[in-house]
């Protein structure tokens, strides 16, 4: 199967990239806006119970002329820190800092009722290309990859909320730094002391869009459709060896220097990154959007993330790990020639127990009708 798709999906970014002219009978393109507009943040939900699922990510709302292409690499990383309330009571009795071994991992597994922590951090590269068929049509893919380790980011995370008075959630009796995956739930018992896969590639999306509107208009509705591709069956971390498909429609409504956005998708997943189950579900996802011109290149925009967990009874009884999904991202773009560079932070809210502490995400997109 892997070398049946590789081939495909060679040719599909080569035919993506490949220039094409502005002009065509579909007519020439749109006008520059007096104050341009990016769209929703293009990041994926980097929660670990449900990571390597299909997530639709929102089109840009830059407009192009058929033949037209843009490629877009994002760079996002995130910092999780999730724990069942007895594995925190457990952590909070220890005597100073360490670094887990078998006998704490025996010491939790031993604890009443379901037991977790997920300690680690997590980087992805999305590289994205897509083209403009027609003034409606556009088609693109998107090829990744990811990196586990125990990063950088827990003194910085500690000392935020010691500076704060925040609760530390037993933070501090675990060397900082480390990869800690321990599970002990319904089914499905794991333990990665500092023993995480590397890294490696994602399975890639294949996506199909279509805009309402030709060119640009007070608003606009745009229907997605995308995806994901197994390349190589299961792989720990890396994939859960089965095609995930979704539908994602976004009302956009512009207004002068301001730009709303309500977004709602529905992907048809199975199996997950934590999760021993591989049923099949629908899960769906919420955005809603904020966008504001402080010059005609430069803007922010704030985003509301909602959606459900993708664990359900038969994986836990563990309350957090059911609760719905809540996320706020801030960000700031700006446009320099052919290039749109943004930086976005991510903080969830809510549910702490199975979304990151803290995500931040780097992008980069590039289109030559961009300088128009």
């Amino acid at each position: 199967m892997l070398r049946s798709i590789r081939p495909s999906a060679l040719w599909l970014v080569a035919w993506l990239a490949c220039p094409a002219g502005a002009q065509t009978e579909d007519g020439p393109r749109p006008p520059p806006a007096a104050y341009e507009k990016y769209g929703l943040l293009r990041e994926r939900d980097l929660s670990p119970f449900g990571f390597l699922r299909l997530d639709m990510q929102p089109a840009s709302v830059q407009w192009g002329a058929p033949g037209d292409w843009n490629m877009e690499v994002l760079l996002g990383y995130q910092n999780t820190w999730v724990l069942s309330p007895n594995v925190e009571s457990y952590l909070e009795s220890l005597p100073g800092r360490r670094r887990l071994g078998p006998a704490d991992a025996q010491a939790i597994r031993a604890l009443p009722g379901e037991a977790y922590l997920v300690d680690l951090e997590l980087g992805i590269i999305d590289v994205t290309l897509e083209r403009q068929l027609t003034r409606h049509w556009s088609v693109n893919t998107t090829l990744s990859a990811v990196h586990y380790g125990g990063g950088f980011m827990d003194g910085m995370i500690e000392d935020f909320h010691e500076a704060f008075g925040f609760h530390s959630f037993g933070r501090p009796a675990v060397a900082r730094n480390d990869t800690n995956v321990l599970l002990d739930l319904k089914g499905n018992q794991a333990t990665y002391l500092d023993t995480l896969p590397e890294g490696g590639v994602l399975d890639p999306t294949i996506g199909l869009r279509y805009s309402l509107q030709a060119a640009p208009a007070p608003w606009n509705l745009v229907i997605e459709s995308a995806v994901k591709v197994p390349i190589d069956g299961k792989r720990q971390f890396l994939s859960t060896g089965y095609a995930d498909v979704g539908l994602q429609a976004t009302l956009q409504a512009f207004a002068g220097r301001h730009a709303a956005y309500a977004s709602a998708a529905a992907v048809r997943t199975r199996g997950s990154a934590l999760s021993s189950s591989d049923r099949t579900q629908v899960v769906p996802t919420y955005l809603l959007g904020y966008e504001y011109s402080l010059t005609r290149r430069t803007g922010i925009i704030g985003q509301f993330y909602v959606s459900p967990s993708v664990l359900t009874h038969e994986d836990t009884d563990l309350q957090g790990l059911l609760e719905t999904k809540y996320q706020v991202s801030l960000g700031i773009r700006h446009r320099i020639d052919g290039s749109v560079v943004s930086f976005a932070v991510t903080e969830n809210t809510g549910n702490l127990s199975s979304t990151p502490d803290i995500g931040f995400q780097l992008s980069w997109t590039y289109s030559p009708s961009y300088k128009y």
